[in-house]
């Protein structure tokens, strides 16, 4: 039988290999723009418009020259439906009423604006902030959730507090891993974490537990029917008996992602790209970062070789 678990080594190495230049990553783009990523109106606040021109004439410069004379020089400028049907999208810092009006006016000059389909409004930083809070808050009541129900669940399971662990801990790698990865774009790209991006991350971690347990559960049941065998080898039968499904499942949906992002447009590629890179993680993690942590747990490996080695003194002094 192929023994994934016995190259855990390999597989911790190879997501070192990935979270720690995301974490350099992180440290430059602090370094650089005080930010780790590079936030959107939804977190920094500032103002939307939404521009809907009678006829042709605005274009993408020409907007970006009009913006530039109020001190926007990193306004997002998105082109709605059809290039004939005259429709923008600009994201800017916050203007007041007296310089909307004045921008509306100098945009007017551009084409003719209809004012009764364009809008104009302001975004307070507030909204973004409580976002991100309940966002962090459901991550972290998630995790003790999580933990609470696999040690019931698996209470008949020896050590069955290891598991929720494991699935915690795996959970984290896929959360860093994507995190690197919106970094890494945010310099490149200059994409910007949004309400959406938030949306995409929890999903991520949704799809990373309820994979991992799926993984854990088949060990639950092969622990009693194979008593005989080592923990070891059980840990390995599980994870081939399930990887099949599970993979089967995981390349449909990688499959629909992808052809979202090919031909679902650009205000949904940031999302879905997170997205996929997330359940990407998520489906490694779970075979290749849950389940060999069980293992190493079990036999003292690092990081739990000080608890293993002091319970190995513990018997040898009790035998003695």
């Amino acid at each position: 039988m192929f023994s994934l678990v016995q190259k855990r080594r390999w597989f911790y190495t190879l997501s070192l290999c990935i979270i720690i230049p995301g974490l350099l990553i992180m440290a430059y783009s602090i370094a650089t723009t005080g930010q780790a990523f590079r936030m959107s109106i939804d977190f920094q606040g500032g103002s939307i418009y939404e521009l809907k021109f009678t006829q042709a004439g605005a274009t993408e410069s020409n907007l970006r020259d009009v913006f530039s004379q109020f001190g926007d020089e990193n306004t997002i400028i998105q082109q709605l439906g059809a290039t004939e049907d005259n429709h923008w999208s600009v994201r800017a810092g916050y203007h007041t009423e007296s310089e909307k009006r004045q921008i509306l006016s100098a945009l007017n000059t551009i084409s003719p604006l209809d004012r009764d389909n364009s809008r104009d409004e302001n975004v307070s930083a507030i909204i973004g902030q409580e976002v991100t809070q309940a966002a962090v808050f459901a991550v972290l009541v998630a995790s003790v959730i999580v933990t609470g129900f696999i040690v019931l669940a698996f209470r008949q399971v020896p050590d069955a507090f290891r598991y929720g662990v494991c699935a915690i801990i795996a959970m984290f790698h896929d959360v860093l891993i994507v995190a690197a990865v919106q970094s890494l774009a945010g310099l490149l790209f200059n994409w910007e974490i949004d309400a959406l991006f938030l949306t995409a991350m929890l999903m991520v971690v949704g799809f990373s537990v309820q994979d991992t347990i799926v993984l854990f559960d088949r060990i639950r049941e092969n622990i009693p029917r194979h008593l005989g065998e080592s923990y070891e080898t059980i840990i390995n039968r599980s994870v081939l008996q399930t990887m099949h499904r599970s993979l089967m499942t995981q390349i449909n949906v990688f499959f629909v992602l992808i052809a979202i992002m090919v031909f679902g447009g650009a205000s949904i590629t940031q999302f879905v790209f997170i997205l996929f890179c997330g359940l990407l993680t998520g489906s490694y993690s779970s075979i290749f970062i849950a389940v060999p942590l069980l293992v190493s747990w079990q036999k003292g490996e690092f990081p739990f070789r000080f608890a293993r080695k002091q319970q190995e003194l513990r018997v040898s002094e009790s035998e003695a």
